[in-house]
């Protein structure tokens, strides 16, 4: 996976540009991401709850941290 992509969805959600995010939920190559920021968009322009806005985001960070923890990892073969 492109580790570039995480790199722009943190960025993107650190400051608020969800235009941005909304561009790199529809190009990036990874689907989990992909759902992971549009489930966190749909929470911000549609929240049922603070709470369920606040796990979505915590949802998508968590997600974001393990990825690039996967890609920076070298496997041992």
């Amino acid at each position: 996976m492109n580790n570039l992509d995480y790199d722009k969805a943190l960025h993107y959600m650190i400051w608020g540009q969800w235009d941005e995010l909304l561009v790199l939920m529809v190009r990036t190559n990874d689907q989990f991401l992909s759902k992971k920021i549009e489930s966190f968009l749909h929470a911000c322009y549609y929240p049922a709850s603070e709470a369920e806005m606040l796990e979505s985001h915590e949802s998508l960070l968590h997600y974001i941290d393990h990825a690039q923890e996967r890609i920076e990892t070298p496997s041992i073969i």
